[in-house]
């Protein structure tokens, strides 16, 4: 495909199809999107969730003036506090901040995202976009799951991490945040550079997956 005419974002859409897929098909995910997985499964997600948000929006204040990343840090998208309350509501209580600790996979997912914040803003503006993008799309889907699943309140306490009350009109954010990825301010060896590092993190995402199916296997 001809980066020269093809807008950046549908370039980076495409080239990482395969590993987006195979993220969003995961046994695990399978498992809890057809409530096959109890509240403890979706617990465990989410607190696996936690770790990777706090690496990519700790890092956020350090990246805002950067030309490259800046840009894209935008405080109507950060998740780390609704994940807080959606814990805290699921173990009943903040005891849970003194005992969490990611799973192997998550920690190395985590490190990659704080690194590319810290050496290299375009690695970062990949994570960044897997994530807030894939959250402002698929994650909705999860969203009614869970709440049809595990009687959660609508758009209440257990899946706030879904919901961007700050974003009244999703479609519209998607698309200017798509005109911020075709003007990315790097040359077209960076772009691919990106471009790698973005199927990089669905590689990540799908390792937490993996992780996750082999702490929650159905019982056959």
């Amino acid at each position: 495909m001809d980066t020269s005419v093809t807008p950046f974002s549908t370039v980076i859409r495409t080239a990482s199809h395969e590993q987006h897929t195979e993220a969003e098909t995961s046994t695990f995910m399978s498992d809890l999107l057809g409530g096959r997985l109890g509240v403890d499964a979706y617990t465990r997600y989410t607190e696996q969730l936690w770790f990777v948000y706090r690496a990519l929006e700790d890092a956020a204040p350090a990246l805002a003036g950067d030309p490259v990343a800046g840009p894209f840090i935008q405080p109507e998208l950060m998740r780390t506090a609704a994940l807080e309350r959606d814990l805290t509501h699921l173990h009943g209580g903040d005891g849970w901040r003194e005992t969490l600790a990611p799973l192997p996979a998550t920690a190395v997912y985590a490190e990659r995202v704080a690194e590319c914040a810290r050496s290299w803003p375009a690695g970062y503006v990949a994570h960044h976009y897997t994530r807030y993008l894939g959250d402002l799309s698929g994650g909705q889907v999860i969203r009614d799951k869970a709440e049809k699943t595990w009687g959660f309140s609508r758009k209440g306490d257990g899946v706030r991490f879904y919901v961007f009350e700050e974003i009244s009109n999703p479609a519209a954010f998607k698309r200017g945040y798509r005109e911020l990825l075709d003007g990315l301010a790097v040359d077209d060896l960076e772009k691919q550079r990106v471009i790698d590092e973005c199927k990089r993190a669905f590689a990540l995402n799908t390792g937490v997956f993996r992780a996750l199916g082999e702490e929650f296997p159905l019982s056959a």
